[in-house]
């Protein structure tokens, strides 16, 4: 009865600054942290950025740009 007022959830889509999808496998640059060159990796529950130059894992939620709502890297094409 009630299931007319629940929200309808959106698929998760993670985006850089300029609004591109991100996806496990993709390659960024960083804008937070030092980390340089990145590759997202989709662990289990998360998903998590490791920087190519030191290793260091960061959990994609402490990239969120709080103005956008987008992560704070830029994907690297190619």
């Amino acid at each position: 009865m009630f299931s007319l007022f629940r929200k309808k959830e959106k698929p998760f889509q993670l985006e850089d600054l300029e609004g591109h999808a991100l996806k496990p496998g993709d390659k960024v640059l960083s804008l937070r942290y030092d980390l340089g060159e990145c590759v997202i990796v989709g662990k289990e529950q998360s998903i998590e950025y490791e920087s190519l130059k030191t290793g260091e894992l960061v959990h994609y939620a402490k990239m969120i740009d709080a103005a956008s709502g987008r992560q704070k890297v830029r994907k690297i094409s190619g």
